[in-house]
C-alpha cells in the first residue's frame, strides 16, 4: 500500500509546482477582484444614500423616534429621494 502511494506522488510531483503556482495566482487575482467589487458597490450605495435630501428638510426633525413630521415612515430611506413635501430649510436657525 505505501508503494502505491509513494509511485503516485512520484508521478505527480512535476506537476505540482506549476498547479500551485496558477492555484495561488488565482487565489489572488480572485481576492483583488473581490476588493474591487465590493469597493465598487459601496461607491455606488454611497452616492445614492448621498440624494437622501432629508436632513435639509424643515420637515426634519433630527430625532430618532420622529425623523419626519410628514413621512416618517420613509424618512432618510430610498423612498425619500423623491419625496415631493421636500421643503429645503430657509433659516437653520428655526430648525
Amino acid at each position: 500500500m505505501l508503494q502505491i502511494i509513494l509511485n503516485i506522488i512520484r508521478h505527480i510531483q512535476p506537476f505540482l509546482v506549476p498547479i500551485c503556482f496558477v492555484g495561488a495566482w488565482s487565489f489572488i487575482i480572485l481576492a483583488i477582484w473581490s476588493l474591487w467589487t465590493t469597493a465598487r458597490d459601496s461607491v455606488s450605495a454611497a452616492k445614492q444614500m448621498h440624494q437622501i435630501p432629508c436632513t435639509g428638510c424643515q420637515y426634519f426633525t433630527a430625532d430618532y423616534r420622529l425623523k419626519c413630521t410628514i413621512h416618517p415612515s420613509i424618512a432618510s430611506t430610498e423612498e425619500a429621494i423623491s419625496c415631493m413635501d421636500y421643503q429645503p430649510k430657509t433659516n437653520p436657525m428655526f430648525y
